[in-house]
């Protein structure tokens, strides 16, 4: 889903992305004339993926539930204490997560009026925040630490006369590292605006925990806590330094863990660490997410037993977190740890540097084998004098904090230092540009980068037209091998005589198809089928026209299925599933269907053995949709045992409404029998709570086993 203007674009992406099927504007979607189904939903159903912001790697999805997101709006509301009558304005981007879930979503569930403004605006002319808050009389208001920088920087005294803030209770300030200065600063400016100190709220959180997992206490204001330098870059000891700290670090309080939640600091052993000891930050709470989609090895990285890995540095003073960095942003320099954000702070300060757009990290010296701390700055200054001052303005303010210069200082064009999309500092991007030599080089004009991209996709192209070609071609394939058998097989099963025999036939024909189309068909359980010739329900999920066919090549012995009426209105079709004794009922007639229920029992009691779907039907939606009970009340009443299958893999192969095989593998899992007699406790005698009871004990095998979602 994107814009008008950049749909040709996208149109060229499409070639490099397999998965793109389509490329369209909000207006067209709109337009479409097709209605949605609302889709049955419970609480652990994933809501949407978060996308980490990508500023020390790749961005991975974080897979969130509806429970997950509805636990932090209530814990966040809990402590900000949130009604209806609060009023919140936002200027987050919806890409955002305190712009989604903290201003839309929170609104939302509090019914409280949200005021929305475009991102663009606010960066054109910060002050019509400030005025929409002072207009709507607005309550709640969140943005990153930079948003509270710029109004500082960019705003002049005449832009802000009459304006009230006094109306502004909470001021959330997160989603990125929080500066002392930025909160001192802005919370003395606008008090003569009537903003409240107390109203500044740091807070903490991470898009693995929703949006919140830190809060201070309401209405109390910033706590900053003054460490001694060497101390703690040395040892990651947090020792209070007294006094005016001229060279003190100063980490910002974000509060504690939020109702329901738990924090806690531990050594690299996973030892947890007393207080004022700096460590990695681990968390856990119902917000908490269930790991990366489709991206395993990261979600164990993520998980330490039942804790979550935050990838941040903090300590622990007085119950309340400090966080300190993120754990691959320090750099490691003669056994000091280094914190980027702070000399980044300072660096942009300097006259003639850009504000915001300065990255430091670290990289490796191969001949040394150590790890070099580099500066990297945006100047619009050409003029050489100017730019050997900025250097070495930097190597004399990186000495002043951290102890020694920078092993080198790029002073580079703007739009060089890589940010994510929210604003934060692309710290392991922009190494890596360093590193491979990018900085400073000219960009390519614009018509060569689109025409890059165009042949950037021909090969992938290529290769998915030529898997189209194969994926057609098996298709043919195997409908050519299904038009020499099924005519074997009809034959068979009208022609020859005996049931042994017809059935012997059409099971080689179907494991025939199966061999020849190479879909191994894989069974486990055989031992869980009575081999006395005792009857039984066989019950089954229902998922592609190739179930029926999978079940007869894979189950030994001979039963019956039960099919609906309508297949025996045609002769090609009633005549070999006559003859394989197939039990036809009626699902729309109840009269007929209490008879078919009598006479389905008379057939289990005569010793025959019956194979149920007991969804009814298919569609090519995967999930398990609810049983019916008819199965599950023919054994109750005949008093034989039913047993579960579960069918996994026949939707992949052949799904609803699309005749074009495609390669896999079907698996069969044969659960154990459940009696009605070992459901008399729970049911008694009655055989219609003995039938629910049964279908709640086949359902739950089958769902465990098919692959597949509840869509119950």
């Amino acid at each position: 889903i994107t814009v008008p203007e950049a749909r040709k674009v996208a149109h060229l992406l499409r070639a490099q992305v397999p998965d793109l099927k389509h490329i369209v504007t909000v207006a067209e979607l709109m337009a479409s004339s097709v209605t949605a189904v609302p889709p049955a939903l419970s609480g652990n159903d994933i809501a949407f993926l978060q996308y980490t912001s990508g500023s020390t790697g790749n961005p991975k999805g974080v897979v969130l539930t509806h429970a997950n997101l509805l636990a932090n709006i209530r814990a966040m509301g809990q402590t900000v204490r949130v009604t209806s009558e609060d009023v919140f304005v936002s200027w987050l981007p919806l890409y955002h997560d305190m712009g989604l879930i903290g201003a839309w979503l929170g609104s939302l569930y509090y019914a409280m009026l949200l005021v929305v403004m475009s991102p663009l605006s606010f960066l054109a002319r910060p002050e019509r925040w400030l005025w929409t808050i002072h207009r709507y009389r607005g309550t709640l208001s969140a943005s990153p630490n930079f948003g509270y920088e710029y109004c500082l920087k960019r705003l002049k005294d005449e832009d802000l006369e009459g304006l009230d803030l006094g109306c502004w209770r909470a001021a959330f300030n997160g989603a990125e590292t929080i500066s002392p200065d930025t909160l001192q600063q802005f919370t003395s400016r606008f008090a003569n605006h009537g903003f409240h100190a107390g109203a500044m709220m740091p807070v903490y959180g991470l898009a693995e925990s929703s949006v919140g997992l830190a809060f201070p206490p309401l209405n109390r204001g910033p706590v900053i806590d003054q460490i001694e330098r060497s101390t703690f870059m040395r040892s990651g000891q947090a020792k209070p330094q007294p006094g005016s700290g001229e060279h003190a670090l100063r980490f910002v309080s974000s509060g504690s863990p939020l109702p329901g939640h738990q924090i806690r600091i531990v050594d690299t052993a996973g030892q947890e660490l007393p207080e004022r000891q700096e460590g990695r930050l681990e968390f856990r709470g119902p917000s908490t997410t269930s790991g990366y989609y489709r991206d395993a090895d990261n979600t164990r990285k993520l998980f330490h037993q039942d804790w979550l890995d935050s990838g941040d540095l903090a300590y622990i003073a007085n119950g309340e977190v400090y966080i300190t960095g993120r754990i691959k942003d320090i750099i490691i320099r003669a056994g000091r740890n280094i914190y980027p954000h702070e000399l980044e702070e300072a660096v942009g300060n300097i006259p003639g540097i850009r504000t915001g757009r300065v990255a430091v990290f670290g990289s490796a010296d191969t001949r040394t084998a150590t790890e070099r701390l580099i500066v990297l700055a945006e100047t619009r200054s050409r003029d050489d004098v100017e730019r050997e001052k900025l250097r070495t303005g930097i190597n004399t303010l990186a000495t002043d904090l951290v102890g020694a210069p920078p092993d080198e200082v790029v002073l580079a064009p703007p739009g060089t230092v890589l940010k994510t999309s929210s604003g934060k500092i692309r710290r392991a991007a922009s190494r890596e540009l360093f590193e491979k030599g990018g900085i400073g080089k000219r960009q390519r004009s614009l018509p060569w980068q689109v025409t890059r991209l165009a042949l950037a996709g021909v090969l992938p192209q290529t290769r998915r037209m030529l898997n189209s070609l194969s994926a057609m071609a098996y298709a043919v394939y195997c409908w050519l091998v299904f038009a020499v058998l099924a005519p074997v097989a009809w034959l068979c099963a009208t022609l020859l005589p005996g049931d042994t025999l017809r059935w012997s036939a059409v099971r080689g024909c179907t494991r025939l198809l199966a061999k020849a189309s190479a879909t191994p068909v894989r069974v486990s359980g055989l031992e869980n089928l009575p081999t006395d010739g005792t009857a039984c329900v066989l019950v089954a999920n229902h998922a592609s026209y190739l179930d029926s066919y999978a079940l007869v090549a894979s189950l030994p012995g001979t039963f019956r299925f039960v099919g609906k009426a309508e297949l025996a209105k045609t002769f090609i079709v009633r005549r070999p599933l006559e003859n394989i004794h197939t039990e036809f009922v009626e699902r729309f007639d109840i009269s007929k269907s209490v008879s078919d229920s009598r006479h389905l029992s008379d057939v289990l009691q005569a010793g025959h053995t019956l194979m149920f779907f007991a969804e009814g039907t298919f569609t090519r939606i995967p999930g398990l949709m609810p049983f019916h009970l008819g199965a599950f009340k023919v054994a109750a009443e005949a008093g034989v045992p039913v047993i579960p299958i579960a069918i996994r893999g026949t939707r992949s192969v052949l799904r609803a409404d699309n005749w074009l095989p495609r390669r896999g593998s079907i698996h069969i899992d044969i659960g154990p029998a459940i009696h009605p007699r070992d459901l008399e406790q729970q049911a008694g005698k009655d055989s219609w709570k003995t039938a629910i009871a049964l279908r709640e004990r086949c359902r739950e095998f089958i769902l465990r086993h098919c692959g597949e979602p509840d869509l119950a």
